[in-house]
C-alpha cells in the first residue's frame, strides 16, 4: 500500500487532531526504536545539531521549552549537555508517550499540554526547540505565535523538521523510501496499520522550508533561517524572539 491509497486527515481540523493523539498513543512502546530505524540513527545527530543552534548558553541555568516532546529525546538532548544546570520542560498533548520518557533526566519536566494552547505566561522560557512534530499541529501559524508568546524577547526558537529534497537523484530515492519501504517498515515494527503511512503523507503537504520561514517571521519571529540536512531531507530552522525596542 502507498500513502497515495491511504485516506489520512493531514489537513488539519479536529479530525486530524483526534488522529494524531490517537495514532501516537498506539505507537509509543516503539516510537524511539522506529526513529532510529527509520532514520539509520541519524535521528540522533539531528538532535544533538538542534541543541547546539539553541544557544543555550546564553542561560545555562535558565527554564527551557522542548514542544510536541514525545517520549523527551530532545529535551533529554539538552538536559545532558555539560555545564547545562537548567530545566526543560517537555510539553506534549500525548501523554502515554511522555510516560515512557519520564524517568530519562532528573532535569525534564513532562507536562501534559497542547502546543497551540500553552499553559505558561507570557516571556517565561529562555530558549524552545520541536523536533519532529510541527507537521502534526492543526494550525502551525497558531503554534508558531504561542511559542513567540511565552519566549523571552532575544530567545532562541528551532524547529527540526522533515522535509522533502528540492533534487535529484536524492529526491527520487527519497521519495521511492518514504513512500513505499518506510510504511511497510513502520508496520511491521509497530503492528500500527497507518502510523507510517501518516509519516511521508503529512510531509507531502508541509510547507517548503522557504514557506516555513515566512510564516515564522509572519509569526513573530525574526533573524529567521534554515540548514538542510541530508541533501534537504531533514530541515532546521532558527528564529530569535525580537527584543523590545
Amino acid at each position: 500500500m502507498s500513502v497515495s491509497d491511504t485516506k489520512l486527515p493531514v489537513s488539519g481540523g479536529a479530525e486530524k487532531r483526534a488522529y494524531v493523539r490517537a495514532m501516537f498513543s498506539a505507537i509509543a512502546p516503539r516510537y524511539d526504536l522506529l526513529n532510529h530505524v527509520i532514520s539509520f540513527n541519524l535521528d540522533r545527530l539531528w538532535r544533538r545539531r538542534t541543541v547546539r543552534l539553541l544557544g543555550w548558553e546564553r542561560a545555562p541555568g535558565g527554564i527551557f521549552l522542548d514542544q510536541c516532546a514525545g517520549t523527551l529525546d530532545l529535551a533529554v538532548a539538552l538536559a545532558r549537555q555539560d555545564r547545562f544546570t537548567g530545566s526543560v520542560i517537555g510539553a506534549d498533548f500525548v501523554m502515554p508517550m511522555l510516560r515512557l520518557g519520564r524517568h530519562k533526566s532528573p532535569q525534564v519536566v513532562p507536562l501534559n499540554a497542547d502546543a497551540l494552547v500553552l499553559p505558561f505566561p507570557d516571556e517565561v522560557f529562555d530558549g524552545a526547540t520541536v523536533g519532529f512534530g510541527v507537521r502534526n499541529l492543526t494550525d502551525l501559524g497558531q503554534g508558531f505565535r504561542e511559542t513567540a508568546r511565552v519566549l523571552k524577547p532575544g530567545a532562541r526558537y528551532v524547529v527540526l523538521e522533515l522535509t522533502t529534497p528540492p533534487n535529484q537523484p536524492m529526491r527520487g530515492m527519497y521519495l521511492l523510501y518514504f513512500r513505499h519501504l518506510l510504511p511497510r517498515i513502520g508496520r511491521m515494527v509497530s503492528k500500527h496499520k497507518n502510523a507510517y503511512s501518516w509519516l511521508p503523507a503529512s510531509v507531502k503537504v508541509f510547507p517548503e522550508p522557504d514557506v516555513l520561514s515566512a510564516l515564522m517571521e509572519a509569526s513573530g519571529f525574526e533573524q529567521v533561517g534554515y540548514d538542510l540536512l541530508l541533501g534537504g531531507a531533514c530541515a532546521i530552522h532558527v528564529g530569535t524572539k525580537p527584543l523590545r525596542s
